[in-house]
């Protein structure tokens, strides 16, 4: 597997962040599952108390956005492929450190004449997906202009991306290699994280969402200490040239003592 500095393939939730995620806890009576699914249709509030980020999956019509999507919130595969028309979400719950967290995963079409319609949901979006299939060169080609479509809604300083290459299980290892080459260098320009999973068999999409959850957690987290003006760990204290020097003030004081 080749690498480029400074950026991986993951195939495990990080070390630090991935064990701080946890399932909601389930109501009793309810089936045990990984995860707690909602569903209804919340609105983007946090009035009860949730943290919630705003997740869009953007990509090419067929490369297996909502495939991803259910696989990670249904834990099901429909091999019988339906297009999105205009946009859909699912809302998958967490507990952060014992904070209720909350993804809603954006789910747009890929299609030329629903575009239009998808792109009006794109603003507002904590992390961007871009997905591409791992056995169609053109899909990845394209991954650029879905990104530049999207980041036109919201600010590229603020948002986290995510490059991802599904339907691992249809390439062979000769095939991916040469597609993780060209992924990881596209991943590289656009600076985004990039990882391969397979919507089939599961593999990657469990520990590439809790990892979508822990970095978008930490960003909401330290969006909120920024608007209250609490300062973080290692912020300095800087004091300007029109600041009184508390050292020389205190040597020009006066003894009591003394005329």
């Amino acid at each position: 597997m080749s690498h480029v500095p400074g950026l991986e393939s993951r195939s495990e939730a990080p070390p630090l962040l991935g064990p701080l995620l946890s399932p909601f806890p389930l109501p009793a009576g309810s089936c045990p599952r990984q995860m707690l699914r909602s569903q209804q249709r919340f609105p983007i509030t946090n009035s009860a108390g949730f943290k919630i980020s705003k997740v869009i999956v953007v990509g090419d019509l067929s490369v297996g956005k909502t495939c991803l999507i259910n696989r990670f919130c249904k834990d099901t595969f429909d091999k019988n492929y339906k297009a999105t028309i205009g946009v859909d979400f699912e809302m998958e719950r967490f507990e952060v450190l014992g904070v209720p967290f909350s993804l809603q995963l954006w789910d747009t079409a890929g299609q030329e004449r629903f575009k239009c319609i998808a792109s009006t949901y794109y603003r507002g979006a904590q992390a961007i997906i871009i997905v591409f299939n791992l056995n169609d060169v053109a899909s990845l080609e394209h991954t650029k202009q879905w990104l530049a479509d999207a980041l036109k809604e919201n600010d590229p300083s603020s948002v986290l991306l995510f490059l991802v290459g599904s339907k691992k299980d249809l390439s062979t290892p000769a095939q991916y290699v040469l597609m993780e080459r060209d992924a990881l260098k596209v991943a590289q320009e656009i600076k985004a994280e990039y990882w391969a999973v397979s919507s089939l068999t599961g593999e990657n999409v469990r520990e590439f969402f809790f990892r979508v959850a822990a970095l978008t957690f930490e960003a909401n987290v330290l969006a909120e200490l920024e608007k209250s003006g609490v300062r973080r760990i290692g912020d300095v204290v800087r004091i300007s040239s029109n600041d009184s020097n508390l050292y020389l003030t205190a040597s020009k004081k006066k003894p009591t003592c003394c005329p």
